[in-house]
């Protein structure tokens, strides 16, 4: 016994630590992200900086970085190729003021620009045309953007120790540390970034590591390259006194993928390096719920930064903690972020609420249901906290973009509430196709994703996404239910369903809503499909109810207001004394009982909402049989109740009125 119960508390420590871990993943996530920018929103800049030039299609970024840590400075020269997509005569980079452009040419030629407002605007040599190929080398230098959790940092790790350099550079930061199209929407085929630091320094970047070199001056050279599509905000460099630690993720019988973890030497702990050794067993787990891993041919991994939580850069996300959730949040990401980028920020969720959702799966895989349901309750409480729509409507303001409770939390029970609504398996097809659909290695906005769901489910999903992500808030219902023996052990019960209308848009929510109905027979769950302020639904199950339960395994955002309305016996076979005729009824009713000793009896007449239409008698009756008759000419047709009411017990039986 003591041993059981030494299991039971060891148990539920390790499902607290869980949810302390779980929480702190998503809000490490969005404070990481929003510390440095917010600071600053809304930011002219940003308005400013994005889109970007839509006359240029960019296709190759090269970035050769000359670092020093004191003085903290950068030399680079970065070559952008671009494909023209309408005639000009020049076309204009993002880069911030704070760094100085010395030239700029084009192929061996020297071009004219100038460098104003963060905009590097660059004349051609001559005019081009529709679909020409085009390189610029920007060869600039200075101190780019300052601060703790920067788009571009130095700073420190392990406690202060360890000198560290890094990059954070969503939603609007590549252009604080090179000249780009600062834009999700415009990714090149491929990339390369070659760091040039004191020897000191291990380099990181995305891709695969081609070779290193030792040079002269005492400094070494890393030359990373990406062959995939990427987002310029997802190119990344983290460089410290990095140990490497290795996994591998076997993905066929012959073949596997290295997964690099650059790590401070004395953080590589027995806990760190159990929750890194989790991170093979998280590709396999997501690769079977999403599809192959988007970068096979090339790596995945982590990279210390000096920051709190995490940045799912494309193949190596940065980290400043190992928690679980959080490897298993930037994970996702290289699905849906990496893979699939948001076209703008205002369809953000479409990043975030799948990250953390992916990690509301891997407590899934851990702990079951109960690990799944703890999760998503906790996420069910933040984005109740929400204000606004999931569609960020102001993009100019960070804070805006990365908002924990609307665009993660949010965010996820979207996720959450399209697998109850469809199901488990329509659900992970709907993933998968998502994943391999046109838009992979592209981007996607919410209607390209509804649009998959629904090709999936063969039907229309458009009142689900406009009002979840288009509208705001959620429901709040209030319901009750009666019942009447109709043959034998069949009952019918009539469950009643009322939304609070709100002021804000959508006025009241149209959901499946699951409802458990407990019997003496059995228990059952029947799914009524609310699209009504206020309605009625009628179900016949076997046994007599004994408590029925509005989405009890909490399947949709909500509230649940205390019933008030009304819940009773509408008939059975224990009350014969009890009469209404005739029934339907024209121009009047009576209404008979029978009393074994005097009572006070009340009578009303209600409507199906547990309204009162009026009251027939509220007095002193002696024993014997009693007749209420009344006229029904004042009384639209439709379906009303009798409430009759003796002592501590009431009946209700149903009558309808033509």
């Amino acid at each position: 016994m003591k041993t059981r119960l030494s299991l039971l508390l060891a148990l539920w420590t390790l499902l607290v630590q869980l949810s302390l871990a779980q929480e702190a993943a998503a809000d490490a996530c969005a404070e990481t992200k929003t510390r440095y920018f917010g600071r600053f929103s809304p930011d002219s800049r940003t308005r400013i900086a994005y889109p970007g030039d839509e006359s240029i299609d960019v296709t190759y970024y090269r970035l050769q970085l000359s670092l020093t840590y004191a003085p903290r400075y950068l030399r680079g020269e970065v070559l952008v190729r671009f494909k023209t997509k309408a005639v000009a005569n020049g076309c204009v980079l993002d880069l911030t003021l704070a760094l100085k452009v010395d030239s700029v040419k084009i192929g061996m030629q020297k071009a004219l620009f100038s460098h104003v407002e963060n905009k590097l605007s660059v004349t051609y040599l001559q005019a081009v045309n529709v679909g020409q190929d085009m390189a610029i080398n920007v060869f600039y230098q200075g101190t780019p953007a300052a601060g703790g959790y920067g788009s571009f940092s130095f700073g420190t790790i392990n406690q202060g120790k360890s000198q560290a350099i890094w990059t954070l550079s969503e939603p609007y930061g590549s252009s604080d540390w090179f000249p780009c199209k600062d834009n999700p929407a415009d990714k090149a085929d491929s990339s390369d970034v070659w760091i040039t630091a004191p020897s000191y320094f291990v380099s990181v970047s995305n891709g695969i590591l081609e070779r290193t070199s030792a040079n002269l001056d005492g400094t070494k050279t890393y030359f990373w390259k990406n062959r995939y599509p990427i987002a310029p905000y997802l190119i990344s460099i983290a460089c410290s006194n990095y140990s490497l630690y290795t996994n591998y993720f076997r993905y066929s019988a012959s073949d596997s993928m290295p997964i690099t973890h650059y790590v401070q030497p004395e953080n590589l702990t027995a806990s760190v390096k159990f929750n890194l050794d989790q991170t093979p067993k998280m590709l396999k787990f997501f690769s079977e719920k999403f599809g192959p891993y988007p970068f096979l041919k090339e790596k995945y991994g982590h990279a210390e930064c000096g920051f709190s939580g995490g940045m799912e850069h494309q193949t190596c996300s940065s980290m400043g903690a190992y928690g679980q959730s959080l490897i298993a949040h930037e994970l996702t990401h290289q699905w849906f972020g990496d893979k699939i980028t948001c076209q703008s920020w205002e369809h953000i969720w479409l990043n975030e609420g799948f990250a953390t959702y992916g990690e509301a799966l891997w407590q899934e895989s851990l702990a079951g249901k109960t690990g799944y349901s703890t999760f998503m309750q906790m996420q069910a409480q933040r984005a109740k906290n929400a204000t606004g729509t999931v569609f960020v409507a102001n993009t100019a303001n960070i804070g805006e973009i990365f908002s924990s409770n609307r665009s993660y939390s949010k965010g996820a029970m979207v996720l959450h509430m399209l697998r109850g609504i469809v199901g488990d398996e329509k659900f992970y097809q709907i993933l998968r196709t998502y994943a391999a659909s046109k838009y992979a290695y592209g981007n996607a906005i919410t209607e390209d994703f509804q649009g998959l769901a629904e090709a999936v489910m063969g039907q229309k999903l458009d009142y689900f996404f406009k009002q979840w992500i288009y509208g705001e808030g959620y429901p709040t219902y209030q319901f009750g239910y009666a019942y009447e023996l109709k043959n034998n052990n069949t009952y019918r019960l009539y469950f009643n369903l009322r939304q609070t209308l709100r002021s804000t848009t959508p006025a009241y929510f149209t959901m499946p809503i699951p409802v458990q109905i407990k019997t003496l027979a059995l228990d059952t769950t029947v799914i009524v499909f609310n699209n009504q302020s206020e309605q009625q639904f009628t179900v016949d199950v076997r046994g007599r109810p004994t408590d029925v339960l509005l989405d009890n395994e909490g399947w949709v955002l909500k509230n649940v207001a205390p019933a008030n309305l009304v819940t009773s016996v509408l008939e059975t076979e224990q009350e014969p004394q009890w009469k209404v005729y005739p029934n339907p009824a024209t121009e009047h009713v009576t209404i008979e009982f029978k009393l074994q000793l005097p009572s006070r009896v009340i009578v009303k007449i209600l409507d199906p909402n547990g309204q009162l239409i009026r009251l027939l008698t509220n007095d002193l009756y002696p024993t014997g049989t009693h007749f209420i008759k009344t006229t029904l000419f004042s009384i639209p047709t439709g379906f009303y109740l009798i409430h009759c009411e003796l002592g501590d017990e009431t009946w209700t039986k149903k009558l309808l009125v033509k």
